[in-house]
């Protein structure tokens, strides 16, 4: 069955950036000229995904608007001052797929979104990408999860290693049997394991290709640590009913943008690979006296 569908949650409050995020939300934070849910958005539409579905909260109003069609005025703005090439980049936003919104209903964790999305994905696989961090790689984090999929007929996880001392107390690892380079068949989940007990140095940070499985599964889950519903905790539950795989993304980079110090990293090493501003920000970070 080709997948079709992916479900970005981006209902979260973004407390860690604050008071920025007050009235604008963490996901709509920009890396240059794009916010970070495009990046998101903008991967699963080239790995063939046709209808986007964004589990939103109450404060995030930004994210439809971003990706709705654009503002009369605004075009007529645009046609006024002879930008023709910015109005068919902002066009191309709101043509790139199906939106289609979902309003998080249910208790705090970052499994609910995904019940939430339930009766969008129908009885379809579907992926999951978080909407405040991306991974740029070839071929694409998306296409790997999808390929992965097709081989195994399975949920797929998406991983990288990370061995920094103090990944081991951000991070999920996995436990599990190395079934070919690269992939582990897993047998479970390990959050925030600590550097002398982490069951591997492959952390879940690159998104998942799930299957309707893991529905039954929620609905049955209790809450966790702190009364939160966790998606590791039921991808747990999940592992050891049917078979599920972790694979670690080839030729990439893992960007998080929900912290304040990885988010300017970020939008630091993008800024200085975007065509229209590498060579004079260069010169300028060159001319800082660190």
């Amino acid at each position: 069955m080709a997948i079709t569908k992916v479900v970005i949650p981006a209902a979260g409050f973004g407390t860690r950036f604050l008071p920025q995020t007050k009235a604008m939300p963490k996901e709509m934070l920009p890396i240059v000229d794009k916010p970070v849910i495009q990046y998101v958005v903008e991967e699963a539409v080239q790995a063939g995904i046709a209808d986007v579905i964004l589990v939103t909260g109450s404060n995030k109003r930004a994210i439809e608007d971003h990706f709705d069609a654009p503002d009369e005025d605004l075009l007529k703005n645009l046609n006024q001052g002879g930008k023709t090439e910015l109005i068919e980049e902002i066009k191309k936003i709101s043509e790139m797929a199906n939106f289609i919104y979902v309003r998080q209903k249910g208790p705090y964790g970052n499994a609910t979104p995904i019940r939430s999305a339930q009766h969008v994905v129908e009885n379809e696989p579907f992926l999951v990408l978080w909407g405040d961090e991306f991974v740029i790689a070839e071929p694409s984090r998306a296409k790997q999860l999808i390929s992965s999929h097709e081989k195994y007929q399975a949920p797929i996880l998406g991983g990288v290693i990370k061995e920094e001392a103090d990944d081991f107390t951000r991070y999920g690892y996995v436990k599990g049997t190395k079934v070919e380079p690269n992939v582990w068949k897993v047998e479970g989940l390990v959050e925030k394991p600590g550097q002398d007990n982490a069951p591997s140095n492959l952390a879940i940070v690159g998104g998942y290709l799930l299957t309707q499985d893991i529905f039954p599964v929620l609905e049955a889950q209790q809450p966790g640590k702190g009364g939160e519903y966790y998606l590791l905790e039921a991808i747990n539950v999940l592992a050891q009913k049917t078979p599920v795989y972790a694979i670690e993304i080839q030729n990439g980079k893992y960007y998080d943008t929900g912290n304040k110090l990885e988010y300017m990293k970020t939008a630091t090493e993008l800024a200085l690979k975007h065509p229209d501003i590498n060579g004079p920000f260069v010169e300028f970070l060159k001319s800082l006296n660190l």
